[in-house]
Order: C-alpha cells, then sequence, then structure tokens
C-alpha cells in the first residue's frame, strides 16, 4: 500500500513526518475526506474551496489546484490498483520549533491516504441514533474547519462503543441539536426538511451542503436552526450523511421507530447520490 507524502508516493510502512511538525506538536492542520467513484473523485471542487479557505485562516501557505489533486490521486489510486476509494487529503503545518508562533507556514507536509471501497451499490444503509453524553465542543475560531482536533469525536465515539450500526448524537453546551461523531443530521416532518445551523458550531459538511441543494430542487422547504432533541420525536424521518457513507437512513431514535432506508425523502435522496456521484464536480453543478 502507498501513500502520497510531499509529492512522492511512498510505501505507508515508511511514510514518516518529522517530530517537530506542528501538525503533530500543536494541531495545525486540516483534512478533507471524499469518494473516488469508478475514478471519478466527487465533489472535489467543494472540498478544495473548504481547504483553502481554511488553510488560509491558519496561515498555511498553500492552495491547491484541481489539476495538482487530480494528478496526485490518480498516481495514488494507480499505484494501489483502486478505482473505488476513500481518500483523506491531509496538510499539516510543517516543521517548527518548540513554541507557539504567529508566523505564516510556508512548507506544510502534504499526505493522501487512500483505501479500497466496493464498486457502487443500490443499498441504502440505516443506523439507530444515539444521543451522547459528552457535549459538543466549540469550533476553536470563527467557524468550525475540518482540522486535526478530533478529541472530542474520539470520546464521543468511545461512548457508544465499537458499534457499526449506531451514530452517535451531540448536543451542545446550550441542548440544542448539532451533529454526529462523524456526520451531519437531518430530520423531515412533511414537506420541510431541518438540520441544525452551522451557527450551533457543526461542521458544515460538503454532503450537507450538497443534500440541502437536493432538498431545494425537490421543491421541499429547507429549515436551519437551533432545536431542542425534543424536536425528532415526531419526526418523519431522520438521516445523517457524510463523505463516505452517503444518506443514511436512522431507523431508532429515543426509542422511537422511524423509517430508516424506507423513507420516501431518504430513497429519494440516494437515487440523486447515485445519478450524480460519478459525474459533479461541484454541488453547483446540479440540473
Amino acid at each position: 500500500m502507498f501513500v502520497y507524502l510531499n509529492g512522492k508516493l511512498v510505501p505507508k510502512e515508511v511514510a514518516l513526518i518529522s517530530a517537530y511538525d506542528h501538525g503533530y506538536l500543536y494541531g495545525v492542520g486540516l483534512f478533507e475526506t471524499f469518494r473516488v467513484y469508478d475514478g471519478h473523485i466527487f465533489l472535489l471542487d467543494d472540498h478544495l474551496q473548504r481547504l483553502n479557505d481554511g488553510l488560509s485562516s491558519l496561515l498555511i501557505e498553500k492552495c491547491f489546484t484541481k489539476e495538482e489533486i487530480e494528478e496526485a490521486i490518480s498516481l495514488l489510486l494507480k499505484a494501489n490498483g483502486f478505482k473505488n476509494a476513500y481518500i483523506r487529503l491531509n496538510i499539516s503545518a510543517g516543521l517548527g520549533e518548540l513554541g507557539l508562533t504567529v508566523d505564516p507556514y510556508v512548507e506544510p507536509t502534504i499526505i493522501i491516504y487512500s483505501k479500497p471501497l466496493p464498486p457502487l451499490g443500490s443499498e441504502i444503509s440505516e443506523k439507530k441514533a444515539q444521543l451522547l453524553k459528552i457535549v459538543r465542543n466549540t469550533p476553536e475560531g470563527n467557524y468550525r474547519l475540518k482540522s486535526h482536533h478530533f478529541l472530542n469525536n474520539i470520546l464521543a465515539k468511545r461512548e457508544i462503543g465499537n458499534r457499526m450500526d449506531v451514530e452517535g448524537i451531540f448536543l451542545t453546551a446550550e441542548g440544542d441539536l448539532a451533529e454526529g461523531v462523524v456526520s451531519n443530521l437531518f430530520w423531515v416532518k412533511g414537506n420541510t426538511v431541518f438540520t441544525p445551523s452551522i451557527k450551533t458550531g457543526i461542521l458544515n459538511g460538503i454532503t450537507r451542503q450538497f443534500v440541502i441543494q437536493l432538498v431545494r430542487q425537490r421543491g421541499m422547504k429547507l429549515e436551519e436552526g437551533f432545536f431542542k432533541p425534543e424536536a425528532l420525536n415526531d419526526a418523519d424521518e431522520l438521516f445523517i450523511t457524510n463523505s463516505i457513507q452517503e444518506v443514511v437512513g436512522i431507523n431508532q431514535w429515543n426509542n422511537r421507530v422511524y423509517p430508516g432506508k424506507e423513507g420516501s425523502t431518504v430513497v429519494y435522496l440516494h437515487e440523486q447520490y447515485r445519478h450524480y456521484c460519478s459525474k459533479l464536480s461541484s454541488r453547483n453543478e446540479i440540473r
């Protein structure tokens, strides 16, 4: 297995970074995870826009072009023999001295990881949802970056254990619905789809943005806001989203049963996902 490290393909066993990399020392770094469907990198433009914006805010002097990432991923997929894959594009600050700095980082460490995924299937995934006791931490800055600061998520994952059929749902410190351990949360009531506002401090997921576009295209109403857990009790459907699992129906929450993968909105979104996932580079290309 190879990884892409600073412009070279390197066997994963010898892919090393410096002990003085500020991504390791202080968590100064960002990443994006996305899928490759039969060689096509889905929503790459959207992922790179978020990544580049975040790098700028962290004073990491790197701006990625679509062409350079496509070339790097193509080399990596070919070396590993993958056509359908999970990709993690990881950028850490790079070398620095001990101690915090306000200076820009000019030589970041660039790593691209991959692992194989099965070919495109027609099955819709579903899970149970469980309210977490640990609350969602607030973003380090004005909004949440997809950063190396993942301890809150790790502690939440430990709370629900190694159960692959369950997603934990965070509340904010104020008791409002936030997001899943590795997902964004949605629910449906009538012709309206609800989701927590990014002002709650959640990550504005790329799949979240894609699904919002699909919801509006269908003619459904969308409400983003601050909601208490009780808002889910009389929902018609619940679902979660992320770039690897796509759209996942929730079939149980708070001892209540929901349609899960059989919900009409979940089925529609899954169909649209299948229609677009091997075509689009940006949600703005939806027609």
